[in-house]
């Protein structure tokens, strides 16, 4: 798991009221739709670089692998934009691909602008998420704004690195996530440095060219290409990052961004890692607290702790046998992290150990292959490999092999579940690629922004909202009182907050909590 943020957001969404178009007559969609896509004058981002306004052109059929059937109400444009491999170098560095996709409504009127979207990761889709997005966000929001999507340099339909093979990354999520003996701890850097070689040997020096600078800096070509002045953003989980460092480097360019699981930019990989670490452990405590009042929906009874950690100890030694693969330390471990990033997996994950006790290891398999990204086949999507690219790119301060192995039996005292296996961010310590650290202060200039925060958030620990709210110095809070990662649009309370501040800019009161 990447130490410095959250590998997967997995947050995975009306009002009526049309503020900010009192008193106008609704729009046509179809003509609304040929005046904005009309072709303009090369535009020029802030940097200085011109970059090709971006042809919108039919894709119907990105829906597939989403949705069973189209969506009846949204309509799909993509498109991609070029843009530098390394801005600061804009003329001599070559080309990236960065794909876009476009979800209007079609009821659309009273039209603010474009709603660009990030799901986190790094690594995660924002193509797919923005489809997914156009039919759940409220409505409201749909039909003001074009939901748009990208898939971040180096992810997905954008350029994407690929250097991992299947079987690497199942060796990678099926090993000891928290090797105690000399032996097994060497398996763990072998096999890290094999993956981080593999992909030096494709990628060279151009792997510090998929760093969050690099990313924030291609946001600014998107905006302009659609032709927006300026940006209204949603960010989720590692989203925030890419969106407070945007924020930074183009603090006019604000309308309004919403940065939702927050992530700490001041925080080093070794302390991010760290909160982490106690932020897995206080989900599982609360999910233990829910299988002791819920005991006949948590059939692995009132201590789950000992049956998970009972569950990994066995399978270091006597795995139980699946289809094709054994249900090993690492798997089981991954399966726990998946089901902690919602409360509805708590239900998903007490049935789950309790099926591997009785020796069928299926649902746990599911639960951990959603998290990796594995298909039926064992086909893997580019997620963890953009993962170590950007993660591994952005950070100049990974503690080292031996760094790692004097903190693992700390953390694993501390943090008995999760500590030992978050210590070890063994890849970075090992990436062969010059570093791109990002930029973390204040946000001069900008127009305020919205930062929520989860209490019960394993995955970007609640203290962190706080942090990037201050630090940003336009940082308004909103803090929920539930469970899982990221909160909106999940309760009515949130949803009011950030639907009027992302239509008619409305920004939130002050330090405003919202109940579970």
């Amino acid at each position: 798991m990447s130490a410095r943020v959250a590998r997967r957001s997995l947050a995975v969404l009306l009002v009526t009221a049309l503020l900010g178009g009192c008193g106008s007559l609704p729009t046509d969609p179809s003509q609304e739709a040929r005046r904005l896509d009309r072709p303009a004058a090369a535009p020029t981002t802030s940097s200085g670089v011109k970059v090709e306004p971006a042809q919108w052109k039919p894709c119907p059929d990105v829906y597939k692998g989403i949705f069973s059937s189209p969506p009846q109400n949204v309509k799909y444009d993509c498109a991609t934009v070029k843009v530098p491999q390394d801005w600061h170098n804009p003329e001599g560095s070559g080309t990236f691909d960065v794909a876009m996709v476009r979800g209007r409504s079609t009821t659309q009127r009273d039209r603010v602008g474009s709603l660009f979207i990030n799901p986190g990761g790094p690594g995660a889709s924002g193509v797919e998420y923005a489809v997914y997005r156009s039919v759940y966000l409220p409505a409201e929001v749909v039909r003001r704004f074009d939901v748009i999507g990208f898939d971040p340099r180096g992810i997905g339909r954008s350029s994407p690195v690929k250097c991992f093979s299947d079987a690497d990354l199942d060796a990678n999520f099926g090993i000891d996530p928290d090797p105690q003996t000399d032996a097994a701890f060497g398996e763990s850097v072998a096999l890290t440095r094999r993956l981080a070689q593999s992909c030096g040997d494709k990628y060279g020096d151009k792997l510090r060219f998929y760093s969050t600078e690099q990313t924030a800096r291609d946001m600014d070509a998107l905006r302009a290409a659609v032709g927006e002045q300026q940006m209204t953003y949603l960010g989720y989980s590692y989203g925030t990052l890419l969106g407070a460092v945007y924020a930074q480097l183009f603090p006019k360019n604000v309308r309004a961004f919403v940065l939702d699981g927050a992530v700490d930019p001041t925080l080093s990989m070794q302390d991010s890692a760290e909160k982490q670490a106690a932020g897995f452990e206080h989900a599982f405590d609360n999910f233990t607290t829910w299988c002791k009042a819920n005991v006949t929906a948590c059939p692995i009874g009132p201590d789950p702790r000992a049956v998970v950690t009972k569950a990994i100890a066995d399978a270091r030694t006597s795995p139980v046998q699946g289809k094709g693969r054994n249900a090993t330390a690492g798997w089981v471990f991954t399966a726990v992290v998946s089901s902690l990033y919602s409360e509805s997996g708590w239900r998903v994950l007490a049935q789950a150990m309790q099926d591997l006790r009785n020796g069928k290891p299926e649902k746990m398999f599911q639960l951990a292959d959603s998290y990796a990204e594995r298909d039926p086949e064992g086909k893997y999507t580019n997620m963890f490999d953009a993962n170590a690219a950007v993660g591994c790119a952005d950070s100049d301060d990974t503690p080292t092999v031996e760094q790692a192995r004097a903190l693992q039996p700390q953390w694993r005292q501390k943090y008995p579940l999760f500590g030992g296996a978050l210590a070890l961010n063994l890849i970075c310590a090992q990436w062969p690629g010059k570093r791109d650290p990002y930029p973390a202060g204040v946000a001069t200039g900008s127009a305020p922004i919205v930062v929520i925060g989860t209490l019960g958030d394993p995955a970007t620990p609640y203290e962190q909202a706080p942090a990037l709210a201050k630090m940003l110095g336009v940082g308004t809070l909103i803090t929920w009182k539930g469970e899982g990662h990221t909160a909106y649009p999940k309760t009515g309370c949130v949803i009011d907050a950030v639907n009027r501040y992302l239509i008619d800019l409305r920004v939130p009161p002050a330090e405003l909590t919202c109940e579970k």
